[in-house]
């Protein structure tokens, strides 16, 4: 059981970040990745179908056999999260509850940023996290659906990239947020440009956050593997040029994917 690897799923190239984090704080833990591009996106589907994919999802990892999973999509998480852990007889960790944690934890002056799709911030479901953790807590949630598309185009760095980004942060220059929540498993990759525009504001990284959290899970259940060497497989449901070279852009390396 230790050696199983560990299964994580998006439905598309972002939870890639959340793979990223692992294998540099768990890396002698095997993982296998599940991207469910066929079906992309899925925050811009019905809550019925957005349960059945993950689940379906959940079911091609679990059936791989593995020892904990990672719902490493935002809106998987706030909609199906309930339902993959009662169907299914692991751990199964999702992308924001150790976000909103790690926000909570790192907030100075208890005013928090979040920026996501447009799903994920209608459901509020950081919004719901935080203010449990902490009520408190002033959190500030602005949908931002044109970093996606830019971020998977390799638009990262373009001029025109810069004044969007600039246009969306514009909505938190009142509010006084020291700490602002990466509320999409493919904004990590643009932590670097949100430095650039905003330095005083601190980074809350959900990716490595949900890879502390799988971390402190598997300590908890003495599941560490003992194996001296991890293996990674990728599978996707559809495979895109865009998938291909941004994969390789956020593991940092060739990745062999195969198509399910």
């Amino acid at each position: 059981m230790k050696n199983l690897p560990i299964g994580v799923f998006d439905s598309g190239i972002g939870g890639l970040t959340v793979v990223k984090a692992l294998t540099e704080i768990l890396p002698h833990e095997s993982i296998i990745y599940f991207g469910d591009l066929a079906h992309l996106p899925y925050g811009s589907k019905g809550r019925n179908t957005v349960k059945k994919l993950s689940l379906e999802s959940a079911e091609f990892l679990y059936r791989k056999g593995i020892k904990l999973l990672v719902v490493a999509c935002n809106t998987a998480t706030s909609i199906a999260l309930e339902d993959i852990e009662k169907t299914f007889d692991i751990p199964v960790i999702g992308v924001i509850e150790p976000g909103a944690e790690e926000a909570v934890r790192q907030s100075e002056n208890k005013k928090i940023g979040v920026i996501g799709t447009t799903r994920t911030i209608v459901s509020n479901a950081y919004y719901d996290v935080i203010t449990q953790k902490n009520p408190a807590e002033r959190v500030f949630q602005l949908a931002t659906p044109l970093l996606v598309p830019l971020i998977e185009e390799g638009w990262i760095g373009h001029p025109s990239f810069y004044l969007i980004l600039e246009e969306y942060l514009k909505f938190f220059n009142d509010k006084e947020i020291d700490s602002i929540v990466l509320g999409c498993t493919h904004y990590p990759l643009i932590k670097e440009n949100l430095r650039l525009l905003r330095p005083h504001i601190k980074i809350v990284d959900s990716a490595m956050a949900t890879a502390r959290s799988v971390e402190k899970t598997l300590q908890e259940k003495n599941s560490f593997s003992d194996s001296l060497k991890a293996v990674y497989e990728f599978y996707a449901s559809d495979i895109s040029e865009t998938f291909i070279d941004l994969s390789e852009k956020i593991m940092g390396k060739y990745v062999d994917i195969k198509l399910t």
